[in-house]
């Protein structure tokens, strides 16, 4: 599914069958502990003994946000939280959008899939809503389409800095709340220092190709997974949630995962 399927989405959300504990269906290999797992995908205890959960995100998604949003939510009621680590990994949905479109969220769908503005403006009330509940009030009318490829390699360098999950937060809401447009290198330099890196660093890296290894890397590996819709989040490499699913599923999913963590 991709990020402008939104009815389509929106759909797959209602459904119990999308709600997922992916072992037996997408990630087969990684489900069965007597099967060989692809290369890469070996769990493992890490070795400060916390378990990995990666999440494969886009920063100009809003299901993302929704997803981290509620994933958050469930960790605050999981009693281990404190020995879960959370590893953002890079997917752009459009990794060929042009730069600078100067077009919001509803000009953008309308002209591409053909439909008036009025018509692209109610295909998105049912997200906007979905995310009010969340506690997000998303301003698609305010958003500024772009590429995101600079924005994930400002999200990889704050990785190398630990403030990972700070990044993924400042640019969502830069995005899909504010307005701002995150393709502009300065709203990156500034967003950057917002979370406490040198802002003269953060336009030296985005003036050069720093980090775009890494975004591919992500984005490869996603590939040799079968990812192609995010938000998809991958607990020890063995279970996995499609989509912003309900904060239960994320709860049940993570408590599993974290038994059987546990238990290697």
């Amino acid at each position: 599914m991709s990020f402008w399927d939104i009815q389509t989405i929106l759909q797959c959300m209602k459904m119990v069958t999308c709600i997922v504990m992916m072992a037996l269906t997408a990630f087969p290999a990684m489900a069965q502990k007597t099967s060989k797992a692809p290369a890469g995908t070996k769990p493992m205890k890490m070795t400060n003994e916390k378990m990995k959960v990666e999440v494969w995100s886009d920063v100009v998604c809003p299901f993302c946000y929704l997803g981290k949003r509620r994933y958050e939510t469930a960790l605050k009621k999981f009693a281990e939280a404190n020995n879960v680590e959370l590893v953002w990994k890079s997917f752009q949905l459009y990794p060929g959008l042009q730069q600078h479109v100067k077009e919001n969220s509803y000009q953008h769908i309308a002209r591409m899939k053909h439909i008036s503005y009025e018509q692209s403006a109610q295909m998105h009330e049912q997200v906007v809503n979905m995310a009010a509940g969340d506690g997000l009030y998303y301003r698609f009318d305010k958003t500024v389409v772009a590429n995101s490829h600079d924005a994930h390699r400002l999200v990889q360098m704050a990785k190398a800095n630990h403030k990972g999950n700070e990044a993924e937060e400042q640019l969502f809401s830069a995005y899909l709340v504010e307005g701002k447009d995150i393709s502009d290198k300065e709203t990156l330099a500034t967003i950057g220092a917002k979370i406490g890196l040198d802002k003269a660093a953060v336009k030296k890296m985005l003036d050069g190709n720093e980090y775009a290894a890494a975004v591919q890397t992500d984005q490869d590996e996603a590939n040799r997974l079968g990812i192609n819709g995010v938000p998809f989040f991958v607990f020890n490499r063995r279970y996995a949630v499609s989509g912003a699913q309900p904060v239960d599923t994320f709860l049940k999913t993570m408590e599993h995962a974290y038994k059987e963590w546990k238990g290697q």
